[in-house]
């Protein structure tokens, strides 16, 4: 029987999910922005408030100041989000099949979004809430809960498509 990850073995494995979660989550943000602050960064640029204070809000237009700022505190928030999702998506024997990694992603955003909005001081919250809806905030984090299972949902339909467990030797011809 195989022991959940360490700390430090999530964090490893969960660099991939974080990356996918952190850009499909950004595409929500751009999306959402363009449509509710006619500005695809704008949500991106609040996140740079964590630097940047409260004028980072304001901000529409691309800049290395606000929108890549932005999107480093994003991505490092994405990638301690996917490590707590390494630890939770395997089962005891370390296994991990699509609907468990679906379901493991969505408590896992559901649990960053209750955090993030519930128990974070106002100056760490992520920012985006200061320019989008909530319900584009929801769209967001489930964008993120999609992120987090991907990798694990397409390797399972893979797994399942060729199992290599599943050879009948009797079939075999020499």
């Amino acid at each position: 029987m195989t022991t959940m990850q360490t700390w430090s073995e999530a964090a490893r494995s969960g660099v991939t999910s974080g990356l996918l979660a952190s850009a499909l989550s950004s595409a929500a943000l751009a999306a959402r922005g363009r449509v509710e602050a006619d500005s695809a960064v704008a949500p991106t640029n609040a996140t740079s408030h964590w630097v940047w204070g409260e004028r980072a809000a304001l901000q529409d237009e691309p800049s290395v100041k606000y929108t890549v700022v932005g999107y480093l505190i994003h991505q490092a928030a994405g990638l301690l989000w996917a490590t707590v999702y390494e630890r939770v998506a395997s089962d005891r024997d370390g296994q991990r099949g699509a609907g468990r990694a679906v379901v493991a992603g969505v408590a896992v955003a559901a649990l960053a979004a209750t955090v993030d909005y519930t128990m974070t001081p106002r100056r760490l919250m992520p920012g985006y809430e200061k320019r989008l809806s909530v319900g584009s905030l929801v769209a967001v984090y489930g964008a993120f809960a999609v992120g987090l299972a991907l990798r694990d949902v397409l390797t399972s339909r893979r797994d399942d498509a060729h199992p290599a467990d599943e050879v009948d030797p009797n079939r075999l011809r020499y």
